[in-house]
């Protein structure tokens, strides 16, 4: 299943929880300033399957991160291919593949619960202005779930076209696969007020 925590002694499954989730932004704003030309796609893509060979991740598993996105990804450099150049739409779409790698990583060797803990901890500070912590790691926990979502719902929408024999076009994918993502937010909105979040 996507992004679905694997349990493991490696390096990264014993790194701290607050410590991944920096060194991912890290990386991913690494990769987005760093990624001038096409071809600079290719060592930020080996140095992602390096980190999943550290993480003793199995190739299958792997995959499975980033094969929901990637009919996004294909969608997204055909669009960049036509408003801008090819070396744009590889530039684009090979960082969104790295990022999406490398949080699915994360989400790999890292328990939900760890990350809530972490960000709380870190959002300690922002008590005393009046925000609170606990709200703050669950919208952070729960923008990282989301990803994994979408990433559901656009494969089912690309395989629910295909089975039927329909074209495919960046409205076709666009359109249900938001309806769909609203619906889930409806019902998650529905499910965290009954447990009095919203309180």
């Amino acid at each position: 299943m996507f992004a679905t925590y694997q349990p493991g002694d490696s390096l990264l499954h014993r790194l701290p929880a607050g410590v991944k989730i920096l060194l991912v932004c890290a990386l991913i704003l690494a990769v987005s300033l760093s990624v001038r030309q096409a071809w600079h796609v290719l060592p930020a893509l080996g140095f992602a399957a390096a980190l999943y060979a550290v993480g003793r991740i199995r190739p299958g598993a792997a995959w499975d991160q980033v094969r929901p996105v990637l009919p996004m990804l294909i969608a997204i450099l055909v669009l960049q291919w036509i408003v801008a150049d090819l070396d744009t739409a590889i530039r684009v779409s090979g960082a969104l593949l790295v990022a999406v790698a490398v949080a699915g990583l994360v989400a790999l060797t890292t328990r939900v619960s760890d990350m809530l803990d972490a960000v709380t901890r870190a959002a300690q500070p922002l008590r005393r202005v009046g925000v609170s912590p606990d709200r703050v790691a669950l919208v952070l926990v729960l923008t990282i779930r989301a990803i994994p979502l979408l990433a559901r719902q656009l494969r089912q929408v690309t395989e629910a076209r295909r089975a039927r024999g329909l074209g495919m076009s960046i409205r076709a994918l666009v359109v249900p696969t938001v309806l769909g993502a609203l619906t889930t937010a409806d019902q998650l909105g529905d499910a965290l007020a009954a447990r009095g979040v919203d309180d």
